[in-house]
Parts: C-alpha cells; structure tokens; sequence
C-alpha cells in the first residue's frame, strides 16, 4: 500500500495543502495516521490498528472497514483543528472585518456622493457642446462603477447589500464653464478626502482601495481640466441648464 494512502483516501493532497500555507509544521499529530512519508506500514504499530485478515494488492496487510474509518477520522480531525489556526480561517479576518467595521458611514457616504456626481455629470451632458460628450460619459461611467465598487466594499464588511440614498432634487447646471470648474473642485476635493480616509482607516485592504479612488478622482479632475481648456473662449457663454 502506498506510504500516504489509507482506507481508500489519499493523504498526499493534504499534505500538498501544508507544504503551501504552513511548511514549518506538520499536518497531523505524531500518533495520528498516516505516518510521515516513508515511514510504511510499521507506523500503524503504535496507534493499536490491527489490520484485517487478507493483503492489499501490493502486499501489505489490508485494514479492516471499522479501523480505516477511525484512523482516516483521527487524520481529518487534527488537519482541521490545524488549519483553524491559520490566519484568514478565524471569525474576524484581516481584511474587512471589523477594524473595518468603523468606515460603513464614511463609505456609504463616498457611495452617495459618487452617485450624486453622476446625475450631473448626465445633467451636464444635455448642455454640454458636441466635443465634450465623450469624455462626459466616460465620467459618468466611471462615477458610477466607483458606486457600485464602494457598494461592494460595504458588501464585503456587513454581508449585506445597502442600498443607495438617491438625492431627486433637480439640478442646475448654470453655464458651461462655471459647472466646469466646480466639478474640477468636487473631483479634486474627492481624491484628497479618499487619501485622507486612506490615512484614518486601520484596514490594510480598505487603505489600498481608497488610494486607488483618490488616484482615480485625481485623474477624472485633470479631464475637466482638459474640457475647461477647450471651452475657454468658444462656448463659455451658452446659457444655463436645469435638470
């Protein structure tokens, strides 16, 4: 019988399992079965198996239903309790649990807003000139994938899906470049209250997210820019829109 087999189950893949997450310890206690790879047959010894009458197709002696079930048992159940002490198996993860469990406020407001900033980004694209239609959507795209990802982050934290809190005041959007240089402000002023939730939070996967949103919003006020360039002297003077 092969060294890590035993009442029909491969004790190999465990084993596998072990030399990846915890190569310094052993995957089952000294007196539990299988023994160590090499060890053979001789290993059952001090466990008190007696093996039943008949051999196994290469020789050795077969063990009986009764002694397989509780040896493959004793195996499971110490590779189980093990494993119960590596990170990543306890209640509380590393990540987005309950160091997290602070920022839900912070974030469903960052969700809100995001959604905000995409209803006037569309207000904005009725007044906007034929140019600037492209990169306006692009921003609506963006602002809202930023709330669906924050809704995934609350997602990940409670377990539960919080729906958003939709502002259905209409919007005015005044004239063309004004609302270009308030949106540079509002996306300038996201990217640095990203990094400054980046900075308070004691989530290490929650720190790296906000990074990314301040980088992105960072971004996204350098294509406003990029539209207020273009607009300055040609269509600064269309008039107003209410949405």
């Amino acid at each position: 019988m092969d060294d890590m087999t035993y009442g029909g189950y491969d004790y190999r893949q465990n084993q596998r399992l072990w030399q990846r997450v915890a190569p310094s310890m052993a995957p089952y206690p000294e007196s539990a079965w299988p023994p160590a790879a090499g060890g053979g047959m001789a290993g059952a010894a001090g466990t008190g198996m007696a093996p039943a009458a008949g051999t196994a197709p290469s020789g050795g002696a077969a063990p009986s239903a009764g002694t397989a079930g509780t040896a493959s048992g004793a195996g499971t159940t110490g590779a189980d309790a093990a494993l119960e002490s590596l990170p990543g198996a306890v209640s509380d993860p590393c990540c987005m649990g309950s160091a997290a469990r602070d920022d839900l406020a912070v974030l469903e407001g960052f969700r809100d807003q995001e959604a905000a900033d995409r209803r006037y980004y569309q207000a904005m694209l009725r007044l906007a000139p034929a140019a600037a239609r492209p990169a306006l959507r692009e921003l609506m795209a963006r602002k809202q994938a930023h709330s669906r990802y924050l809704g995934a982050l609350l997602y990940l934290i409670t377990g539960q899906s919080r729906p958003e809190t939709l502002d259905c005041q209409r919007i005015y959007v005044g004239n063309w470049c004004p609302a270009l240089r308030q949106r540079y402000h509002e996306e300038a002023c996201a990217g640095f209250n990203y990094l400054r939730a980046a900075d308070g939070t004691a989530d290490p996967c929650l720190q790296k997210a906000y990074q990314r949103l301040s980088e992105e919003s960072y971004q996204q006020a350098e294509w406003v820019t990029g539209l207020l360039e273009k607009a300055l002297g040609s269509s600064c003077t269309r008039p107003g829109m209410g949405v």
